[in-house]
């Protein structure tokens, strides 16, 4: 009896073990059978067209004023009346302070009193010269007279006529009258020199009115230049002096306005390499602002200078771009962005961002699919963005495939189903721009104010479809 129930108890198990070993082997070949009737993944795919792009460099700056004045009084004194809106605009030559009058006012009155003293005094000195010239003149008649009785006299002491006492006096009549004319003549030249005197004293008079009228206009303190004023740093009351250090309020022109560019000297150096190489050409002058709150400033800019050197302290160098800001948006002291087409590439491509694929060691690369519809890893070079895709510079040819929506569910040597892109704008991406542009489209796009892409408003909407 044992040993039957110990027959039925071992059939029972060999039979389990025989049903979970057909169960297993059906599982399995079921699970084939799924697989080979699952159709291929299918993926968006965009092809390779080489071409003409401009190398977008995107870089942080400052703006700063086009023009700054600090405003400083030129003489001494207190402060009346303050005459402008703090942090409002003013006009060049605009009254900004007065400054009290009083003591220039009266500097002013004794000029104009020293003016009139100094001319009075060369009238003076006018007239005792020709008082001295009368003089000298009279001296000289009578010493023609004195002269020519002394001749007529020496005709007549030589026969006796006259006594010789006679001729003697003649003779110290005509030194007398000679000495005369002596004394006259150095008195016209002292009168001569005293004209000089009055007229140096009214140039002198003259030099100190204009003095002190300069002095009495600089109580009115005027705006250098047209521009913004900041808070001053005075009210009425204060004592101010001529070339004190703290100014009594800044004027700032703010239109237009520059904006100062970081750029690093290695990615400078790394640009001239390439144009030197001819791997890439020159871009354009044209600049694009991209302001804190993200948004693109509706006016591009100008390059104004790039610095010749290089800052010790920062490795960089300094780029200015001027830009119009006739509505005051930019202010002296923002940080914005600033996108400088600096180059153009040759033979480059522009592939979405959800094309691209980084390595756990930061290597770049796309999926390609290939002429056997098969997934094929291809290492690739970038080359920095353009209008929100990667600009590839190497690494592609012209007409392959490669895969911009999808390949997160792919693996190489995968077969796949490639579906051309049918909008490549609406590849997923940080911006949603458009497709490249030649230089001569990027010229005329960037001539024109920047407007918003309308396919940037629909990213998600398109990639889920």
């Amino acid at each position: 009896m044992k040993h039957s129930y110990l027959a039925l108890v071992i059939a029972s198990v060999l039979s389990g073990a025989v049903l979970v070993g057909c169960d297993k082997n059906e599982d399995a070949a079921g699970a084939e059978a799924a697989q080979q009737q699952m159709p291929p993944a299918v993926v968006n795919v965009q092809t390779v067209t080489l071409d003409t792009v401009p190398q977008v460099q995107t870089f942080s700056g400052r703006t700063a004023a086009y023009q700054t004045a600090d405003v400083r009084p030129q003489v001494n004194g207190v402060i009346d009346e303050v005459l402008f809106r703090e942090g409002g605009n003013v006009k060049k030559g605009q009254p900004l302070y007065r400054i009290n009058t009083d003591n220039y006012a009266s500097s002013v009155t004794s000029g104009q009193a020293a003016v009139q003293q100094s001319q009075a005094n060369y009238q003076t000195a006018m007239a005792n010269n020709a008082n001295a010239k009368a003089e000298l003149g009279s001296r000289q008649a009578s010493l023609a007279q004195a002269q020519n009785d002394l001749q007529r006299l020496q005709g007549l002491v030589s026969i006796d006529a006259i006594s010789k006492q006679q001729y003697e006096q003649a003779q110290t009549q005509v030194r007398t009258a000679q000495a005369a004319v002596q004394s006259a003549a150095a008195a016209v030249g002292q009168t001569q020199a005293g004209i000089e005197s009055a007229k140096a004293g009214i140039q002198t008079a003259k030099a100190g009115l204009d003095a002190s009228t300069l002095d009495l206009n600089r109580t009115i303190v005027r705006a250098p230049l047209s521009g913004r004023s900041d808070r001053s740093s005075v009210t009425a009351g204060t004592l101010v002096s001529a070339g004190q250090p703290d100014p009594l309020v800044t004027i700032s022109r703010l239109d237009p306005i520059y904006v100062d560019i970081s750029q690093s000297s290695s990615d400078l150096l790394r640009l001239r390499q390439q144009i030197s190489e001819g791997k890439a050409q020159a871009g354009m002058n044209s600049v694009e602002l991209v302001l804190e709150d993200g948004s693109v400033y509706p006016v591009r800019g100008k390059l104004a200078l790039s610095e010749a050197k290089v800052d010790e302290s920062t490795g960089a160098v300094t780029l200015r771009a001027v830009f119009p800001n006739s509505d005051n948006i930019l202010l002296p002291g923002m940080y914005v962005s600033a996108r400088l087409t600096q180059s153009v590439i040759t033979n480059a491509a522009l592939i979405p961002q959800s094309g691209l694929i980084r390595t756990p060691k930061g290597d770049t690369q796309v999926y390609v699919v290939d002429k056997d519809n098969k997934i094929q890893v291809r290492p690739v070079t970038i080359n920095g963005t353009y209008d929100g895709k990667w600009l590839v510079t190497d690494g592609l040819k012209n007409g392959e495939k490669v895969v911009i929506i999808g390949g997160s569910k792919v693996k190489p040597e995968q077969e796949v189903v490639a579906k051309p892109l049918e909008n490549p704008n609406s590849a997923p991406s940080k911006q949603g721009a458009p497709n490249a542009k030649t230089p001569q489209q990027a010229a005329k796009k960037m001539d024109k104010p920047a407007d918003k892409d309308p396919s940037a408003k629909k990213p998600a909407e398109d990639a889920a479809n």
